[in-house]
């Protein structure tokens, strides 16, 4: 498969994204049009175009130093430019952490993030957003010679003391001692933490972010690429060397960072065998050249425990150096094709659906609600209809009868709105509860406190206790919520159940909110950082700044899992009832209409026929705000529910 294969491949995933925008815009209006909008279903549905328009599909390569990486990336992506865009010659390296994507407001540019920014209690998330703290390198995109060479400075590097070097994490004493340089004055470091580069490239514009991580070093002093960068990656590319296999350092990358990013999943998780040119061998000739290949992939799955289907043995230079000269015998040679082919069908694919699960979950229920409630009206009109062709209107006695009883029908909704208005007073009391228990002002205090604690004790093992503090206090604090929440959804599910069994209204069952993912997100952040803290343990030699890095990425994490859950809560609380809500706004308006008929039919001097043909021009709307909402559905590519096609 070609690049350019793989282009269209995500073009037609970013028109097949504006597609399912351009439905979920035309139902957000069809819902104001026919006053059925409220406040909850509006967020909901502005919430879920706002993620479909900043949706990216990010690909991350990890890799120990020197496996090829940046040249994988080079070829797969910008061999058109004709020269080696990133900086992969040999003795050139990628120091930092680089994301490349496409930033439509902010421009070409890079942005560098120095180094010493490690010594300050800032997640990167928040650096991000302050674009002052960064270096910025202009880029010009006509000229690919200038961008080549404003990318050289990602792999800039400079000399500072060893002290500094030992705060920053960058500095191993262990290994130091084994190379026999435990006497340097000068260390040698990058001169970059972390680099982002925006620039008009198809596929990047197409919405496709590329995560370049250095090696096994930098993700131990950096826990954030491992406990948040990685895990929200829709695809994991691990590269290994062909002419080295798998070594101890890519095992310890292999099981501690990228499996453990993962959440122990294989999927979308790929191991790229690059270097395969190395084992060419013209004496062997080509079936002792595969046979080689074959057998390192097959130790290589072995070792890594995966099936031989998820290595793509290649060769990144030759793929590089083909497409640049437009050698398609080489392209082959170089066995990209496969990679290729995997990145467009099984990732682009894969997170299509991802998004479209996304998509039926957080609005499904509005949109097969919309549909019950619009079938439901105009299955009442045309049962009205029928009746009122039945009727002698006549027959005053008759006229009177009928609009007594559609009356009645009045004053038994009434009775429904105070007996709902009832309800959801006592709901509404009840949810405060719940919202309250996620509170930001009890999170912070834990937080506060075991910080506190945290500054008074500053060795590894006392910081390490109160990561451990942290947590059992949070694991606390939701447990609290349980009884809560239980008590809520059985209130929910009975409120539901009186309107049902007393007023005949249609059963529908609600959206019940639930505490137990926010409980095994929290436990896997805590495991996620033990799993961190000890395969980092030779890497950063227990330095407190790289404990103490870990501790403010694990809070981030505890407090986003906890701040989602009030946030939720909130939304629930004011959604859950709205069905109700909807079930009586129409009933209303139905016996509105009825009545108004009953009064026309009753005051028409026309024919009867006549009155007939006014009923079914009635009936028209209906059918066309049915018609109108079942065309956004196939636009949206939602299918109606069993229950709505009924």
């Amino acid at each position: 498969m070609s690049n350019m294969e793989f282009k269209e491949q995500m073009h037609e995933y970013s028109l097949w994204r504006a597609k399912l925008i351009q439905g979920i815009e035309m139902y957000h209006q069809w819902r104001i049009r026919y006053d059925l909008n409220d406040s909850h279903s509006n967020n909901t549905i502005l919430n879920v175009l706002s993620g479909l328009q900043s949706d990216r599909i990010t690909l991350a390569f990890v890799a120990e130093f020197s496996r090829g990486k940046t040249e994988l990336i080079n070829s797969l992506f910008f061999a058109e430019t004709g020269v080696r865009l990133l900086p992969s010659s040999a003795g050139r390296t990628t120091m930092s952490p680089t994301e490349l994507y496409y930033d439509e407001e902010g421009g070409n540019y890079i942005r560098l993030l120095d180094i010493e920014s490690r010594l300050e209690d800032v997640s990167m998330a928040e650096f991000k957003a302050n674009t002052a703290r960064w270096k910025q390198i202009d880029l010009d995109c006509n000229s690919p010679t200038q961008m080549q060479e404003a990318f050289k400075e990602l792999v800039a590097t400079k000399q500072v003391d060893r002290e500094l070097a030992d705060k920053l994490g960058l500095w191993n004493e262990k290994e130091a001692a084994e190379q026999g340089i435990l006497n340097l004055v000068k260390v040698e470091i990058p001169c970059w933490r972390h680099a982002l580069i925006s620039f008009p490239h198809p596929l990047l514009k197409e919405g496709l972010t590329i995560l370049d991580t250095p090696g096994l070093n930098a993700l131990g002093a950096e826990p954030e690429l491992t406990l948040s960068m990685l895990p929200s990656a829709q695809a994991v590319i691990f590269v290994i060397a062909a002419d080295t296999g798998v070594t101890k350092s890519d095992m310890d990358m292999w099981r501690n960072h990228v499996c453990h990013a993962r959440g122990g999943s294989k999927r979308g998780l790929a191991v790229v065998m690059n270097k395969i040119d190395s084992m060419w061998d013209d004496l062997a000739g080509d079936s002792g050249y595969q046979a080689a290949i074959k057998s390192q992939v097959e130790t290589s799955a072995t070792t890594l425990k995966i099936e031989t289907s998820a290595i793509f043995p290649v060769s990144a230079k030759q793929a590089l150096l083909a497409k640049v000269k437009g050698d398609k015998a080489l392209l082959q040679r170089s066995r990209i094709d496969v990679l290729e082919n995997y990145l467009a069908e099984g990732i682009v694919n894969q997170r299509r659906f991802i998004l479209m699960e996304t998509v039926t979950r957080d609005i499904g229920f509005l949109v097969n609600e919309s549909l019950n409630l619009t079938e439901s009206s105009l299955a009442n009109g045309i049962s009205q209809l029928e009746e009122f062709k039945k009727v002698d209107f006549q027959n005053q006695d008759m006229t009177g009868k009928l609009m007594a009883e559609t009356r009645d029908r009045q004053n038994l909704y009434m009775a429904n709105i105070e007996n709902f208005q009832a309800s959801r007073r006592v709901f509404t009391v009840q949810a405060k509860m719940l919202i309250d228990s996620f509170s930001k002002e009890r999170i912070d205090t834990i937080i506060r406190n075991t910080k506190h604690d945290m500054e008074k004790s500053l060795t590894t093992y006392g910081m390490k206790q109160n990561i451990r503090k942290l947590f059992d206090d949070l694991r606390d604090l939701l447990q609290d919520s349980v009884d809560i929440t239980n008590e809520t959804r059985r209130l929910v599910k009975a409120i539901h159940k009186k309107f049902h069994d007393e007023y005949g209204f249609k059963e529908i069952e609600p959206q019940l909110f639930s505490i137990k993912q926010y409980q095994l997100e929290l436990e896997q952040v805590f495991e996620e950082g033990e799993n961190f803290r000890v395969s980092a343990k030779t890497t950063m030699t227990e330095q407190s700044v790289v404990i103490n890095r870990l501790y403010s990425t694990l809070i981030a994490k505890a407090r986003n899992i906890l701040r989602q859950a009030h946030a939720d809560a909130t939304a629930w609380s004011a959604s859950v009832l709205m069905p109700l809500m909807h079930q009586i706004k129409d009933h209303k308006k139905q016996i509105e209409n009825r009545l108004q008929m009953l009064k026309k039919m009753n005051d028409s001097k026309g024919t009867v026929a006549e009155n007939i043909a006014t009923l079914e021009a009635e009936i028209e709307p209906l059918k066309k705000q049915r018609n109108e909402l079942l065309m956004m559905l196939k636009t949206m590519q939602l299918s109606p529910s069993a229950e709505g096609k009924k």
